[in-house]
Order: structure tokens, then sequence, then C-alpha cells
């Protein structure tokens, strides 16, 4: 992906013409609609299951029931089969840990993001793509995996870092808030149609497995389409750090070794950091596990989840708008703060849903809907006002370790817990101390102070 020079301003400041940013929001907006089916079908619905299912059957169990023996094992470090989908997602954070910080300076030292946009979304289209050719055994699924894991979390750190440049700060949280609602209404949409896919099966002659590759391919496809279409109004910006020449790794690492000293004069943007890295752990993890919970722990058919994680995104779509309208009269901040009691309640109800009740499993679902959405678009347009002009991807690639796609806390100790206990049930209420931990790390940051720190201006509203 190349642009013309005129493309290009020497500057990170967004348009001061209102129907330009809006062209450009409407770009911003799409690529979430783009992406949110990774998500939403394949790290929400299927892989977890499925990565289950290839790992179980590798040694012997051939039903979720037989696979519940605490005393099997994969012999990667005495690992239980249902366990597999929990480590993939720790050790993927794990390498963005390592390279993510790097990879968000290399972006800011350049001076055309929508390439860097461009070629990881690419990548990692294809690696989704490559998941309906892994039918073979669990380890050519679990690298793909991994690989699409990381180059998604790469597109995030770039499309996170256009927000300063396509809103001002007064309409950052609205801006947020309406990416985050189009995406949950693209990964909504995508949905309906695996749903169709794995209810049909047996008509479509074809199993479960089967209907799980196909949906791997089509999120793939559709990720790399509506990412050429998202791509065509946003336009380069850049900062003083950008060089114009070809990135150089170790320049990069100087670099985010340089912003790690300065954020020293910034202890809100850190506060705010560690607040996020917590809660939104939290987050990730529920959705993250919500799938192998639903069926193996609760007894739930395929269908089922899908039904309700379907649900819980027209629920979200409404539920972001809805706590964005919230944020006009209680701050974005304080927002924030009520939908994390709201998750420590919906964790703790989870450890006593009753297997097999379909009714209070979509209950629950519906009440994640409603406060998924905000707790995510309004800790990003937060967090964004926290940033030094100039440095938008190195930042939001530390945001990014603990956003969409990252959850090494969480995927941690869910990992422990399942491999003590061979079930998600006590994982899952374990999260309530990522609510618990980051909500006071949010509540004690100084929100209008930080903004001032990095140079910012200070939105109406906070």
């Amino acid at each position: 992906m190349t642009d013309p020079a005129p493309e290009a301003t020497a500057h990170s400041e967004p348009s001061p013409d209102p129907a330009q940013r809006r062209r450009e929001q409407r770009g911003w907006y799409l690529y979430d609609w783009a992406n949110s089916v990774f998500i939403t079908s394949v790290v929400t619905v299927l892989i977890g299951p499925y990565l289950s299912g290839l790992a179980c059957s590798s040694v012997g169990a051939d039903t979720s029931q037989a696979c519940l023996d605490p005393d099997l094992s994969l012999g990667l470090f005495g690992l239980h089969p249902n366990a597999l989908y929990p480590a993939l997602t720790t050790a993927a954070i794990l390498v963005q840990i390592v390279l993510l910080p790097v990879f968000g300076a290399m972006v800011d030292h350049s001076q055309n993001k929508k390439r860097w946009l461009f070629w990881t979304a690419f990548g990692g289209s294809a690696a989704t793509v490559g998941l309906y050719f892994a039918s073979d055994g669990y380890l050519a699924a679990s690298v793909l995996f991994l690989l699409a894991n990381l180059l998604y979390g790469f597109s995030i750190v770039v499309y996170n870092a256009f927000l300063p440049e396509v809103s001002t700060p007064d309409e950052r949280d609205r801006v947020s808030v309406s990416g985050w609602g189009i995406g949950y209404l693209g990964g909504a949409l995508l949905l309906v149609v695996h749903l169709v896919l794995v209810l049909n099966t047996d008509a479509l002659g074809i199993g479960a497995a089967d209907a799980a590759r196909i949906a791997f391919a089509s999120c793939g496809v559709w990720w790399l389409g509506f990412t050429v279409l998202a791509l065509r109004p946003l336009r380069n910006r850049y900062g003083a750090l950008a060089t114009g020449g070809p990135p150089r790794i170790g320049q990069s690492v100087r670099q985010f070794g340089r912003t790690l000293k300065d954020m020293r004069k910034y202890p809100n943007t850190i506060l705010f950091l560690l607040a996020f890295i917590f809660f939104n752990d939290g987050v990730q993890a529920a959705i993250r596990y919500a799938a192998p919970f639903a069926t193996q722990d609760l007894g739930l058919e395929q269908g089922t989840l899908i039904l309700t994680i379907l649900i819980i995104q027209f629920v979200a779509f409404a539920g972001a708008f809805a706590t964005g309208w919230l944020s006009r009269y209680l701050g974005s901040k304080r927002t924030v703060l009520v939908t994390l009691v709201v998750w420590g309640g919906l964790v703790s109800a989870a450890y006593f849903l009753p297997a097999g009740d379909v009714p209070l499993f979509i209950a629950l679902g519906v009440g994640i809907g409603l406060v998924l959405g905000g707790t995510q678009s309004l800790a990003r347009s937060l967090f964004s006002q926290l940033i030094p002009k100039g440095r938008e991807a190195e930042y939001f690639s530390l945001y990014q370790i603990s956003d969409k796609g990252s959850t090494f806390l969480g995927s941690l100790a869910v990992t422990v817990a399942v491999s003590i206990t061979g079930g998600y049930r006590v994982a899952v209420v374990s999260l309530i101390a990522f609510f618990i931990i980051g909500g006071v790390l949010l509540w004690r940051t100084r929100m209008r102070e930080g903004i001032l720190a990095v140079g910012n201006e200070v939105p109406e509203r906070l």
C-alpha cells in the first residue's frame, strides 16, 4: 500500500475540516468492522473448542466429558488438553510483551501508518484462512493461531494510533464508542452466518470441526476485504519521530527505551495503564473462555453458545452507545468504574450457573453485552488523552499488551485453575480480582492532571 505525497501530513493533529474528519472517522470505523470477526467468531466462539477437540483426540479422549479427566496430559509440561487454548493465549501475549513496544516505535518512525495497517491485517487474515487447512493434529493449528493473534495485536496498535489523528479531544469518546459499536455489529452479522452453518452441519453433510474450519476461512477473507476499503479515506500523518527511511529495529529499541524513561514524567499515564492491564485482562479472559466454559462445564451445545454470543454482539452494539450516552453525564472515568462493578457481579454469578441451564446462560450474556463495549471503548478514549503527541503508536503498543487479543495475566490464572481442576468454573470466578484491582487503580488516576502533563487539551467532560 503506497500513498501519494498529498496524503501524508507532517503532523499528527486531526484535520481542522469537520467534513474531512468525518470521512476519516468512517474509514476508521470500518477497520473495527473488518477485524472484529476475528475476536467474535474465531477467538470467542470457535478456536477454543476446536483446539480442545484436536488436543483431546490426540490423547484418545473422543468426547468433551472424557476430556475432563484431570489425569490426561499432552506431554507438554504435563499440560491438560483443555488447557491448550489458554496456554497458547498466554504464550502469544508473552511474545507480544516483547515485540509490541518495539513495533510501536517502528510505526512512529514511519511516515506511512496505512502501509503498516495493511500488511499486519493481511498477515493475520492469511493465518486465519490457514486454519482451514489445519485439521490433522493440534500443532499446525496452534502455530497459526499464535501467528494470527500476534498480527492482530500489531494491527490494533496501528489502528488505535489513528484515533487521536482523526478526532478532536471532545470527539474522542464518541468516535471510540462508535468504532467499537460498529465492530460489534460487523462481528454479529458474520456470526449469524456461522450460526446457520453450525446448526445445519447434518443437512450439509459436514462435521462440527469442518464447520469451524469453513468459518475460519470466511473470517480471514472478511478481515482482509474490509481492511482494503477502510484504508481508502484514511490519511497518513506523522510526528517529529518519523524519519521517512526504512524502519530500523535498533533505532526503535533505543527510542522505546527513551520513552520508558520519559514516562516517569507522566505518573497518571502509568497509573491508568496499570489499571487497564488489570481490568481489561479480566474482560478479555471472560470473553475468551466463555466458549470452553459453556461447552465443557455447562454442557451446552455449540449452537446454543453461538446464539448467546450473537445476542451479546447485538446487545453490545446498543450497550456501547448507551454507555457513551451515560458518560456525557457521569464522565468517562466514572462510567468505566460503574461497568467494572457490574463485571464483578457477572463473573461471580457465572460460578453458580447450573449445567444445562440455557436461559440463565443467555441472561448472563445479555449482562455482559450491556457493559462490554462501554468498558473497552471509553478506556481507549481515556488513554488516548494521556499520550504525548507524535508517540501514539508507542504508547498504544503498551496499551495493546492488555487490549483486545491480549490477556496475559487472566490467561495465566485460567491456565493454572484449569490445570488443577480440569474445568473452567473456578477459573471464571477468579477473574473478579482483576476488576477489583483495576478499579482501585483507575479510581486513583487523576485524569485532568495527566492530560495537562502530556500537553494535550482537556475535554469538556472526563
